[in-house]
């Protein structure tokens, strides 16, 4: 006979194997797809997720079909993928051993999938062989236990009846491991604050405890723990329980190509599927969500392969009444010659799921329970017939033989369809459509976005064509869907919320309405950013190019808003481009505090790809870089390089920046704060960022500071200077001190001079303008018939009548030409006419910043109160030598040079 000691030595092997071998065929298939593909085999069809170390701190308030977008146009180059069987192993900079994983991730993008292989390479013997046991713990399935009192052992033999041989110093001696998926589906008060602590796994509580001290290590501190959720979820754990943080992605494109050529047989048709999904850039971004590659695989494959005619889909809405029709045909299939589904019934059961998943939606629920269906008038006797009609949207699920869950297959798109679908039959106003979008732009989560997206589509005749055995004649909508798109394009013009205007566009291509894109697509082909620049559009275009740019295929490295309009209006509609850039480039762009407001947001995002922001030259203030320090203190700040030259800060603002970079240490490298008043004690504190070894801050610039700095707009950068008398042309005539020239009939006696201009009536400035700071602005008044403003080399030749000697008619000089009648501008011969400013203004302001290469001019309009610009234009160069003002003044006419206080 064995002894004690051999038994008890082979006990937890026993288990062991006994365990593994259970779990192996748990989780060795898969339910995937219909008519015949019911169940796959995991290792078959799975495809590798792309996984990358995730972000700690603030939830992620975007809605998930926006981080979906948002992720979708990340580069893989950017982050550092983690193999799912690599999450507990330490990365390189992690000196400590990893107890706690947390895993988020959207609704759908492949958690617990990727938690199903973790479990199945493990019982297969393939990795992580030096756990012994692994435990998987559903929230779903212990949110049937809420009621019970039991000890963590009684829990684990309740799931896990093979390891009931287990004494509990077993648990304590091996190396075990816990998975919780699920963590958004968690019905448990999670209350890790005022539950008592445990130490003892025999002793019985409610699983509330267990869960809680097993998270906070009370329980089993040398346990495993992994857990999954969804973002909005995830701070329900508290930081410092979780010692490492990763991010399922979903797919990338090639491994988008890898899963339908193992989900299609046929390579050639594997291929077609992708090539469409490349076609439509909404189908493209949702393919980054797995199960929606499997509905998309699931309906083209049929379609591309002529199993089935009809047109191709290319919206979400079309896709979706595809795959719920296929549903429906395949059920039909599936009892013919038996007992055929009753139409009436096929459309009682998906309507009464509509109903379900519209109450759900709204109370933000993936899972439900028994009580759950009473509520929406389901008999649960007759719940099968629902899962029946639509076995791959929703499903029944028995647990431990405690009571039953159930659940829409991801409801944050199929469940979503169905409730669109049921409040579309069940609304009788003919303005509907219209309330409901005014219904989702006040929602501030966004969660009705694509429900809306998809109510519209239903309101297409083809899509209600195909749903006709769902929709009575009496339910479908027969109107011009013109006063809708009509309603739609004026909230895009009226909205201020960039991110409902990206969702409104989606909105239109429901309603296959792409006017407002092809309009600013127009433009582009035609003559891009340039094109843009004069032309004058519309709000609802600026927000129809922040969804062009958005939804392209090409990553957006930089995104420069001088490029459209400098304005903080055309900055807020083009917000989302500068969510997605990877460089902002808003320098002299008229930007104030609530543009810092507005970047606080981007900078705070989970998934921002920023490294670069220069907001030089703008008006910020200090109350504006207390806003934006806000954002860098954020952990999801990644930025590197931060250029706030000219922004009027003071030793105010320089404490913000400098507590931001004390909260946020890691990432930011550059700050350039020159043109500002810091002061000695401003400088002083960001100084002693550089000396912090925690603190990646390796450059600070603060040069060229002081008072005068902290004047608003371009008045920080006055310039005063005369005219050079010695360069005067002798029709001109100089005076109050030299700031005034004045074109005279009678010629003036001015005695030879190599610099002085012969034929055209020109004067140069005496004093270059630029000075040491190479930036520079001054006023100029003109009366009469009009006058030439201009910069220029020193080098432009003085003798003759020849374009050489012209303002503007050469590569040395630039120069804005004045009258009653029109405004241009010149530069190499190079003319370009502008809009004519209002009758009675004469007075033009110059702001060349050398540095930067722009010279910039402006209208200027005063009275007794104000002071205002009105930019006219901007070149772009490279200033090679110094730069000097320059005036042609026409006949009877004169130029004044402005003081400004």
């Amino acid at each position: 006979m064995k002894s004690d000691q051999s038994i008890e030595k082979e006990l937890a092997p026993a288990c062991q194997r006994n365990l593994k071998s259970n779990l192996r065929d748990k989780y060795k298939i898969i339910n995937e797809g219909i008519s015949g593909h019911v169940k796959a085999l995991l290792n078959e069809i799975y495809t590798e997720l792309y996984i990358t170390e995730g972000g700690v701190g603030d939830v992620n308030q975007e809605h998930e079909v926006k981080q979906i977008e948002a992720a979708s146009r990340k580069k893989s180059t950017q982050e550092r993928p983690i193999k799912c069987n690599d999450i507990f192993k330490p990365l390189p900079e992690q000196n400590q051993p990893i107890r706690t994983v947390l895993t988020k991730g959207v609704a759908g993008i492949g958690k617990t999938v990727s938690v199903q292989k973790f479990i199945l390479d493990w019982a297969e013997g393939e990795v992580n062989q030096d756990v012994l046991f692994i435990f998987p713990l559903p929230f779903r399935e212990l949110n049937l236990m809420k009621e019970k009192k039991l000890s963590l052992v009684n829990l684990l033999q309740s799931f896990f009846p093979e390891t009931k041989d287990l004494k509990p110093k077993h648990y304590k001696r091996y190396k075990i491991m816990f998975i919780f998926d699920g963590l958004d589906e968690c019905r448990l008060p999670l209350d890790f604050q005022n539950n008592e602590n445990l130490v003892n796994i025999e002793e019985q509580t409610s699983v509330d405890v267990l869960l809680t001290n097993l998270i906070k290590g009370n329980l089993i501190p040398s346990a495993l723990l992994w857990i999954t959720s969804r973002p909005a979820a995830a701070n329900q754990i508290p930081p410092e329980c979780v010692d490492q943080v990763t991010e399922v992605r979903g797919f990338s494109d090639p491994q988008k190509q890898e899963y339908f050529s193992k989900r299609i047989r046929d390579q050639d048709l594997a291929k077609k599927v992708f090539t469409h999904i490349r076609s439509s850039r909404s189908l493209h971004i949702m393919c980054h969500i797995p199960v929606f590659c499997w509905i998309t695989a699931t309906v083209l494959e049929r379609m591309l392969s002529e199993a089935e005619s009809g047109e191709i889909p290319k919206t979400l809405t079309q896709m979706f009444t595809r795959f719920l029709i296929f549903q429906i045909k395949h059920k039909s299939q599936k009892y013919s010659g038996k007992s055929d589904i009753d139409p009436q019934q096929t459309r009682t059961s998906i309507l009464a799921l509509g109903k379900l998943a519209f109450q759900q939606l709204e109370k933000g629920n993936l899972i439900f329970y028994e009580e759950d269906l009473r509520e929406s008038g389901i008999d649960i006797r007759e719940v099968s017939v629902y899962s029946g009609v639509c076995t791959q949207i929703f499903r029944e699920e028995h647990e431990l033989h405690l009571g039953k869950v159930f659940s829409f297959v991801h409801l944050s798109v199929p469940g979503v369809f169905l409730a669109a679908l049921y409040f579309f039959s069940k609304s009788t106003m003919t303005d509907f459509l219209n309330s409901a979008v005014d219904r989702a732009l006040q929602s501030e989560s966004g969660h009705l976005d694509l429900f809306l997206r998809f109510l519209l589509g239903l309101s297409l005749e083809s899509n209600q064509t195909l749903l006709r055995v769902l929709l009575t004649p009496t339910e479908r909508i027969s109107h011009s869907n013109e006063e809708t798109v009509k309603y739609i394009k004026k909230k895009i013009e009226e909205n201020s919320s960039p991110e409902k205007s990206i969702n409104l566009f989606h909105c239109l291509n429901e309603l296959n309405d792409h006017s407002l894109v092809q309009q600013v697509q127009k433009y582009l082909r035609r003559g891009g950013d340039r094109r843009l620049q004069k032309a004058s559009l519309s709000p609802a275009q600026w927000s129809a190019l922040a969804f062009v740019l958005v939804n392209s295929e090409e990553e957006l490295e930089e995104f420069n808003l001088s490029k459209y309009d400098p304005s903080e209006e055309c900055f807020l509609r083009l917000l989302p481009a500068v969510k997605i850039s990877r460089r902002a480039v808003l320098g002299s762009c008229n930007l104030g505090v609530k543009t810092c407001g507005n970047l606080e947001s981007v900078l705070n995002l989970e998934n921002s790809t920023l490294k670069e922001l220069d907001l030089s030259n703008n008006d910020l203030q200090d109350s504006g870089v207390e806003l934006l320090s806000a954002g860098l203190k954020s952990s999801h700040c990644k930025l590197q390089i931060l250029r706030l030259s000219g922004c009027m800060i003071t030793e105010k603002g320089c404490c913000s920046l400098a507590s931001a970079l004390i909260s946020n240490p890691s990432h930011l490298k550059e700050l350039d704060l020159t043109y500002n008043h810091p002061g000695e004690s401003g400088e002083k504190l960001l100084s002693a960022r550089l000396e912090d070894p925690h603190c990646k801050l390796e450059t600070l610039r603060v040069e060229h500071g002081g008072k005068t700095r902290i004047k608003p707009g371009l008045n920080k950068w006055f310039c005063d200077f005369t005219l050079d008398l010695n360069t005067a042309q002798r029709r001109l005539s100089l005076s109050e001190e030299n700031r005034r020239v004045e074109w005279r009939v009678e010629l003036q006696s001015y005695p030879d001079h190599p610099e002085r201009f012969d034929v055209y009536p020109q004067v140069l400035s005496r004093e270059r303008v630029t000075g040491g700071t190479g930036r520079c602005y001054w006023e100029a008044e003109w009366r009469g018939g009009g006058a030439v403003v201009a910069l220029s080399y020193k080098t432009i030749s003085r003798k003759g009548g020849g374009l050489d000697c012209w303002f503007g008619g050469n590569i040395n000089s630039w120069s804005l030409s004045c009258s009653d009648n029109s405004y241009s501008v010149l530069h190499n011969n190079n003319r370009t006419d502008l809009s004519t400013p209002p009758s009675g203004c004469r007075r033009v302001g110059v702001y060349v910043d050398c540095p930067s290469g722009t010279l910039s001019f402006y209208r200027v309009s005063t009275d007794t109160h104000s002071h205002t610009l009105t930019h006219l234009h901007t070149f772009y160069t490279t200033f090679t030598q110094p730069l000097y003002a320059g005036f042609t003044v026409y006949s009877d006419s004169s130029v004044r040079l402005c003081k400004i206080e």
